[in-house]
This record gives structure tokens, sequence and C-alpha cells, in this order.
């Protein structure tokens, strides 16, 4: 028996409206080993859950049938799945990875050229030769129907009867049948002008994300073996030392491993200050060295880089539906054939009970049949979510898919984290103190000590001793005193750094180097006390300091009535002292299952709840909120413990995913008014005889162009930075 399955993601080519996936979804359900089956238009891709006996083959025929090119990723082509998917590629056919550039050379836009030119030729035939105006407008229509009644019957047999295609073939045939050639000719035309702009739509979309990918250059010049040679990017391998000139983009995630720059990382995270950075530093994949010569040492290859991650992850959370999403297609499933029934009632009804002309009244049948396409409904939430997602990416947001987006917006608390989260996740040194020595020498000796140590403290203290130049003399006989401290001789003079406590022990302190020092402590602030020989020299203290946005994030959040928490494991002191810095609730010395009882609390109190964690340490949080957010630092993000990921470590950004979702879903509520209120608006004026067949399918190619352009707007969603 066949019980273990696995999944394989597909490239679907010409594939750009809810129709297509609809049809695709179908077709892949119905055969055998299939278990589940996720469709994104707005990445053209397909994930196929399925048994290990399923005949995978079988299913790219199957839909290649349907006019489609399809291939598992990884192909290094897209292949035609069928010998009739060349034939049948007219509506629906691209070049392999087309662009916006060419779009007017694909299949589908020849098509559209070669239905204008025939529908301008029958006009043109139907004054010279008026005789033979309806079969001259037949053939018109023949020259873009015979590519859709195809696919409408092949998409029938494959278990979608009510398809759009099929919509369009019964209601052109049916207006050549009552005299109407001229009206069916220019409606194959119209319809075949809106698919095509649906299909530049998709590709932007599409284009807006892998635009992320094009970052990345292409060659990267690594050290081999002595020698530095061009190589293609994507044959780096980990650990290699690559370089980056001024000016050159980057070519793989990794460390510096020697010179100093200023980074420009716009391209990635938008933020438009360049960063200096320099030994030690991470450095991403897409962004610019400006001014430095830098050797880079290879973290993570082309394929797991922070952008390739990042186009990955927002490619499989645009075939994650959103709620709205799946309502609406529920919706449409009955919307179709409840409007294909109320059309046959309008042909039928009136001529048969009141004497209407069937002519008249047959017309009216076919302009609501088409009024009955779903496109622009169905379209009017994906096209939006996917938009959103890529926006979002672009600005370092990562979001798993719709239905996060969605809760976001509805966000009415959020709980953070302190360390890493509001605070920038290591101490650095906020006071140098005199007591009688000078502040450098403080400093110098202090470092001394702590050359060569890894502890976060002794980082501290030699990152600030390197900022300010001061000199690092070198140390001998130096030992860590067990819970006090570290000592040595330094300059031939006994020197000891560690607790008040411990220093204490050592010398006497005076009063006022006592209060001074519990001041420091009291502000949250960890102190360390110099003793030269007998003396104390002076002390030095260090914090976690809060993120640099931190009190900006925190504000926009409250002017839009959302409440903040901080819950933190830290002790009370700390936690208050940056608490009050803030202006943020503060809940301290918290265990891991406390912080998940918080956020339960909160949400039993009728809360929507965001916890905002470093997604390891904080999972049983993260897990019990609406949404958990992963506020991350590259290429550590753990998005999986997380519903979204915040990249770049910004808690402005927390903000920013809010106001997001709530742009998205204004963008899909406007969607839907412009869907329905055509419809509604074409359906009383068609059946009251204002309107015909040409107003009828402008309602719904008219609709899905406006709905798909209003998605696009998204993509030029900016949010907040650090510098506005």
């Amino acid at each position: 028996m066949d019980t273990a399955s696995t999944q394989t993601r597909f490239r679907v080519e010409g594939m750009d409206c809810a129709s297509c996936a609809s049809k695709i979804d179908t077709a892949a359900r119905r055969l055998s080993g299939v278990e589940d089956v996720s469709v994104s238009v707005s990445t053209g891709t397909m994930t196929v859950k399925h048994g290990v006996k399923a005949d995978l083959q079988g299913l790219q025929t199957s839909i290649g049938r349907l006019g489609y090119k399809v291939a598992p990723i990884g192909d290094s082509a897209v292949q035609e799945s069928a010998g009739d998917a060349d034939t049948l590629s007219g509506l629906h056919g691209h070049d392999h990875e087309p662009t916006l550039a060419r779009w007017w050379r694909s299949k589908k836009a020849l098509l559209t050229i070669a239905s204008g030119a025939a529908l301008m030729v029958a006009y043109v035939v139907g004054k010279v030769v008026p005789d033979v105006a309806q079969w001259a407008f037949a053939v018109a229509m023949l020259v873009g129907l015979v590519p859709i009644a195809r696919r409408a019957l092949t998409a029938a047999f494959a278990g979608t009867p009510f398809s759009i295609e099929m919509l369009m073939t019964i209601a052109a045939v049916g207006a050549v049948i009552i005299g109407a050639g001229e009206e069916g000719a220019a409606v194959v035309f119209l319809f075949l002008v809106g698919e095509l702009l649906e299909g530049v739509a998709a590709g932007r979309a599409r284009a807006s994300i892998q635009g992320l990918a094009n970052l990345v250059p292409k060659t990267a010049m690594v050290e081999r073996e002595g020698q530095t040679v061009s190589i293609a990017a994507d044959k780096l391998a980990i650990g290699d030392v690559v370089l980056a000139r001024p000016g050159d983009r980057i070519p793989a995630d990794g460390d510096i491993t020697e010179g100093t720059s200023e980074i420009d990382e716009a391209p990635v995270t938008g933020e438009s200050t360049p960063k200096r950075k320099s030994v030690g530093d991470t450095v991403f994949a897409g962004t610019i060295s400006t001014d430095g010569l830098l050797r880079i040492r290879v973290t993570a290859t082309s394929a797991d880089n922070t952008i390739a991650r990042v186009v990955r992850l927002v490619e499989e959370a645009q075939e994650s539906k959103a709620p709205t999403e799946r309502f609406i297609d529920r919706f449409s499933r009955y919307y179709t054939p409840s409007v294909m029934v109320v059309a046959t009632l309008v042909a039928v009804v009136p001529p048969m009970v009141m004497g209407g002309s069937w002519v008249e009244w047959i017309y009216k049948g076919l302009a609501i049949l088409l009024i009955g396409c779903p496109c622009a409904l169905v379209i009017s939430t994906p096209a939006a979510i996917a938009a959103g997602l890529s926006a979002g990416a672009r600005r370092g947001l990562l979001l798993k898919g719709g239905a996060v987006l969605e809760t976001l917006g509805k966000i009415t608390a959020v709980a953070f984290d302190k360390t890493g989260t509001l605070t920038g996740g290591k101490p650095v040194v906020t006071d140098v103190v005199s007591f009688g020595t000078a502040e450098t020498k403080v400093l110098s000796l202090a470092a001394a000590l702590e050359a060569g140590s890894s502890h976060p403290l002794a980082l501290a203290i030699l990152e600030r001793a390197k900022e300010y130049k001061a000199p690092v003399p070198p140390a001998t006989a130096a030992k860590a005193v067990a819970g006090h401290g570290i000592e040595g001789k330094v300059g031939g003079e006994t020197v000891f750094l560690g607790s008040p406590q411990a220093a204490n022990g050592k010398v006497a302190l005076l009063a006022k180097q006592t209060e001074l020092i519990e001041r420091l402590q009291n502000d949250g602030k960890t102190v360390s006390v110099l003793v030269v020989e007998s003396t104390v020299a002076g002390a030095i203290a260090m914090r976690d300091e809060a993120r640099e946005d931190a009190t900006r994030g925190l504000n926009l959040l409250a002017r839009n009535d959302i409440r903040t928490v901080m819950l933190t494991g830290d002790n009370r002191r700390t936690a208050e002292a940056i608490a009050v810095e803030l202006s943020i609730e503060a809940k301290a010395e918290l265990m891991p299952e406390d912080k998940q009882r918080i956020v339960g609390e909160m949400r039993r109190e009728g809360l929507i709840v965001a916890k905002v964690g470093d997604g390891i340490n904080d999972a049983p949080a993260l897990a019990a909120a609406d949404v958990g957010i992963a506020m991350g630092g590259g290429t550590d993000v753990a998005l999986e413990t997380a519903d979204a990921a915040i990249l770049h470590g910004r808690v402005i950004d927390v903000w920013n995913m809010i106001d997001l979702s709530r742009q998205v879903m204004g963008n899909i509520h406007q969607n839907i008014t412009v869907a329905l209120g055509l419809k509604v608006v074409f359906l009383i004026t068609t059946i009251v005889g204002i309107t015909g067949l040409w107003p009828a399918i402008l309602a719904d190619t008219g609709a899905t162009v406006i709905v798909t352009a209003n998605a696009m707007r998204l993509l030029g969603w900016k949010g907040q930075t650090t510098e506005t």
C-alpha cells in the first residue's frame, strides 16, 4: 500500500489568471495518487502533495493538454508537456521565462493582434459588400474563438465545465446564430485583450520579487591557490574567500575577514544610509561595498543566501490561500453556474410566458452569460496578497502567507521580547568613570586584561577601546578569578577588573564611589570596577542598549492605538530601566511558560496579539499568539518557529507589517466592491435593455484590469524607515 507521500513543486508557464489556476487545480486533483494541490498565479508555480507511485509525467501531460507548459522546479528548461500543448498555447502560452519587455511577442499577443486585424478586415468587407458582412464577422470571430473553444472543451473533460472559455464560446456562437456576428467578433477580441493585460500584470508581480534575485552579481572574484580568479557566483562554496572592490555588489552572504567599507544595503533593506562594516561583520549578497576593498568568507551558497531564501519563502507564502481568498473561491464555484441558470431563464422565460421576442431575450441571456465570468472577483484577493507579500519581502518583511497578512491588520496588542528585539542583543560600554585615573587609561588597562576573551562584556570593552583608539598594552599572568573577575600584570602593576563586591573585598570603596556605582546599576547597567595595586582607578558601565529605532517604532504603534508590553526573563531592575527609556509596560524575570501564559491572558481579554521575539527561545509564546514574529539578523532568522520574520532587526518594521496588512486588506475590499459592483450594474442594465454584449464583456474585462492594476499599486509600498 502506498502510504508515504512527498511534495513536488512545478513551474507553470502561461498561467495568468484565477481561471487558469482553477482549471489546473481541478485537472491535477483528478489524477490517481495526488493528495493535495496548491496553485499560485502570482509566482507561476504549483505544489503537489502525492504518493510515491503517483504518475507525475501523466500529471504534466494532463496539464499540458490544457495549453500550459509545466516542469518540476529545478529542470534546466520548461519542456512542452504534451504534443498538442503548442497548438493550444495560443491563448495562454509564453516564451520560456517571459519578460515584460517582450510581452508583445508572446503567442497570446500575436493571437490578440490577429483577432483585432481580422475584426478590422471584416468591418471593411462589411462596408464594401454588405451582403457578406455577417459571414465576414463570423470568420473574424473564429480567428480568436477556435483556441478558446478548444481550451473550453479540454477543461470540461478535465473537470471544469463552467470555465470562462466555455462561457465565451457559448456567447460568441450564440451571437452569430441570432445575427449579432459583429458583436460576437468584438467580444472575442475584447476578451483576448483582457487576457493579455492580465498576463502582463501577472508578469509584473512575478518580476517584482524575482528582481531581488537579480541583485546578486553573476560572477565573483574568488581567491584560489594564491590567485584571484573570476567564477560564476552560483559556483561559490562555503569557506571561499571573495573580493569586493569599491562599487562592487557583494556576490554572497559572508563575514568580512579583511578591510573596512561603507555597505549600501538599500537594494535589500530599503535603508538609504550606508553602514560602516569591518572585520567580523556580516554582509549580504546583493549589497554594495561603496568605498573599500573587502575580503569576505562565504557562509552560504547561492541557493541558500538571504535573498534566495527570501524569494523561496515568498513564493511558498503566495501559494497559501488567505481566508478571504478561500471564501471567494467557494463563492465563485456556485456563482458561475447560478449565473448560467439565470441567463437561461432570461433567454427562455419571457418569450415563452410573455410572448417576448426570442432574438431580443436570447441576446440578453448571452450578455448575462458574459457577466457571469468570475475572473475579476476571484483575482481580487490573490492579486493584492501577492503584491503585498512581494512588497514586504523587498523591505525584509517575510510572512508565511495570506492568512498571516490578513491577521496582522487586526492586531491590537504587541508583546516584545527585550534582548535582541527591543535591544541590540549585546552589551555596549555606556560609561567610563574616573576615580583619579584618566578615563583613557582606565579603558586601556581594562582592555589589556580582556584581550583575547570572547565574553560579551569583554568584547564590549575591547570595542570601546578600539572606537576611542585607546592603546591596549600587553598583560601578563592574566587569570580569571572565579565568580569575581579577572586579574593580571600590566606594565609591572597588578590590575584587577571585576564586580563592585569583589573590588570592595580588595580595596574599600568610598561612599561617593559606591553611590555612583549604585546609580549606574539602578539604570540597569552592569558595572565593573578597576583596581590598580591598592587603588580604585575607575569603573566601566555596560548595558544592552535599546535599538536606535525602538522609541520611534513603539510610538507608531501607540499612535495607532496598539498596546505594547515587554516580556523578559532579565532582572527587574534592568528591564525597568529599558522600559522607562522606551515608555513601555514591562514584565520581568519571566520563564518561557510565563510569557506563554501572559500572551494567553491578553488574548482572553479580547486582544489580538502579536508576539515578537528571537523565534527560538520564545517559541511557546510565539505559538500562543495570534501572530508570532521572529526578529532576525540575516541567515539566522528562525521563520519556521514563527508566522513572520523581520529580516533586518528593526523595531519600526513591526508597525510596517501591520500597516502593510491594512493597506492590502483595504485594497482587497476596493477590488471586491469594483468586481461585484460592475456586475450588478450591468446585470440590471442588460435586463432592462440598456446594454448588450459589448458592455457585458467590458464589464468583466474592465473589472479584471481595474482590479489587477489596483492590486499592483501595492508593489510601490515603502513603509516607514529609520530615517523618516
